[in-house]
């Protein structure tokens, strides 16, 4: 008795551990990217784009942060062939980012540093500012938030090279991530504090007739009504002024 029971426990056993299995193989292909770029891009393009990104892991790159690219593009709408391009392109960038990153350090880079780097790139900041940032920012320091505050504050409107001191500065300061986070909040909250002169007024300025007349800015010229006329404007017998 002992023994059969053994036996049919075993069996229980081995049997649902084979559901248990069965049932995991059916869900990895719905988190694979690998699984889900086939089933959203063309067949040809999906080899080429995973081809691109077996490539990328096997250089030591953030492979993972291209997949989510190519799957994020896909998601938009974005045409195929778009897609296929961009992968491409970040790849390359990734490359040039981690070569840029290792030259002022001397250690590896991590994979987020890469693709924030990368990213940078992207936007605009050379290869070479992305070396100096290295080379300045403290020893041990991961400069993946750097990177990527730089890449939000030009998005902002900054240019790389002041959105680039912005944040030297504030490593150069041991500001904590948090801290040099908040810069592209800075950013906007500056502009909006900013005095600014209105399209009306810098119109005025350059009015002709405004030249010459002591005591004003802008303003018609001598002799013409502050309303531009338009009260001496005569009207047609029979007729009423336009709207």
């Amino acid at each position: 008795m002992r023994t059969q029971r053994f036996t049919r426990m075993i069996a229980t056993l081995v049997a649902a551990s084979a559901l248990s299995a069965s049932a995991l193989s059916g869900q990895t292909p719905a988190n694979d990217p690998s699984a889900r770029l086939r089933e959203v891009l063309p067949a040809d393009v999906a080899e080429r784009v995973l081809a691109t990104i077996a490539k990328a892991r096997a250089r030591e790159l953030p492979a993972a942060a291209l997949e989510h690219r190519a799957l994020k593009f896909a998601a938009k709408g974005v045409a195929a062939k778009d897609i296929e391009k961009s992968v491409v392109e970040q790849a390359d960038r990734m490359e040039k980012a981690r070569g840029a990153l290792e030259s002022r350090r001397g250690a590896k880079p991590s994979g987020d540093e890469i693709d924030a780097g990368a990213e940078a790139m992207r936007k605009g900041v050379k290869g070479a500012d992305v070396s100096g940032l290295a080379k300045s920012a403290p020893s041990g320091r991961s400069l993946a938030v750097p990177l990527y505050v730089i890449g939000s504050l030009m998005d902002r409107g900054l240019p790389s090279d002041e959105a680039l001191r912005k944040v030297q500065e504030r490593l150069a300061a041991r500001a904590t991530d948090r801290e040099i986070e908040k810069l592209p909040a800075q950013a906007l909250a500056g502009k909006a504090n900013r005095p600014a002169q209105t399209g009306r007024d810098l119109a005025a300025t350059k009015r002709p007739g405004s030249a010459g007349r002591s005591g004003t800015v802008g303003g018609p010229p001598a002799g013409v009504p502050a309303n531009g006329g338009t009260a001496s404007r005569p009207v047609t017998p029979g007729q009423g002024r336009r709207p």
